[in-house]
């Protein structure tokens, strides 16, 4: 099984309450060998309600020197990179290149948690349109960022809309979406970036990672190599959850590697 694990919270997200040790214990716990901490970084979320302003806003000194601090407590048991989350939107792309620049990580995961200014997650994203309208329009959306913003080392958990669609991913029909998901993981490929394949889907009810085995079957007969594999783990005991079907799963679709990073580097590991 997979011992790396490049996706993953901290209470360093406001979505999450496990503090970092608790983390890395549930990570030595689980064989891991090496773990990437990506937390939330999300400018101009809009926050639906007053007590949840800030929580994707990542207090990202005091995160990095904690990182490092415990990188070193725990440096015989698991090695522990750096990484961030961060929300790409259209009307933000200098200020999250900026930021990405600032600051020395390992890793930087670019994810659309947000589409026309809404998350899916919430409901009222989908009262005023189709499964069909809302699944087009957060594609094309990550059309546009693919192509106009680039400073991401990995695309993550690429169809993240079903986790919230009514009925989640049960009338999702890949064929509806190929050509613009065509183009998508071709220009991620030419620009030489990646993706992630994400197991919280098994654990939202999917029965599938994110991306589906057919985004990743097309990822790959276009060439792609860059894969990364993270759990999305909020808390200890989700780590590395479902990574042995994922790999099954992976090895179906022709991948031979999965990818780690380093100094926002791929490195390539053979899958047994």
């Amino acid at each position: 099984m997979f011992r790396s694990d490049f996706h993953m919270h901290s209470n360093f997200s406001g979505d999450s309450k496990a503090a970092l040790g608790h983390m890395v214990h549930g990570a030595v716990a689980r064989g891991m060998n090496t773990i990437c901490f990506t937390d939330h970084n999300d400018p101009s979320f809009p926050y639906p309600c007053e007590e949840e302003i800030g929580m994707f806003d990542l207090d990202t000194d005091r995160y990095m020197d904690c990182l490092l601090q415990i990188a070193d407590l725990y440096k015989d048991k698991i090695t522990i990179r750096r990484g961030v989350e961060i929300g790409i939107q259209t009307h933000i792309y200098k200020e999250l290149n900026d930021y990405v620049q600032k600051y020395p990580f390992d890793f930087v995961i670019g994810s659309s948690h947000l589409c026309l200014g809404m998350d899916p997650y919430y409901p009222a994203f989908w009262e005023s349109r189709s499964l069909k309208d809302g699944l087009n329009v957060y594609f094309e959306d990550i059309r546009q960022n693919v192509h106009s913003y680039n400073n991401y080392d990995v695309y993550g958990h690429l169809d993240y809309i079903v986790r919230y669609a009514p009925g989640k991913n049960k009338d999702f029909r890949f064929a509806d979406y190929s050509d613009i998901l065509e183009d998508i993981l071709k220009t991620i490929i030419q620009n030489g970036k990646g993706i992630e394949v994400n197991s919280a889907g098994f654990r939202q009810g999917l029965g599938a990672p994110n991306p589906c085995a057919e985004i990743l079957k097309l990822y790959r007969s276009l060439g792609g190599e860059i894969l990364t594999t993270g759990s999305d783990a909020h808390k200890p005991e989700d780590i590395a959850a479902d990574f042995d079907r994922v790999e099954a799963l992976i090895k179906s679709c022709g991948f031979k590697y999965y990818t780690v990073f380093k100094d926002r580097k791929p490195e390539f590991i053979k899958l047994d």
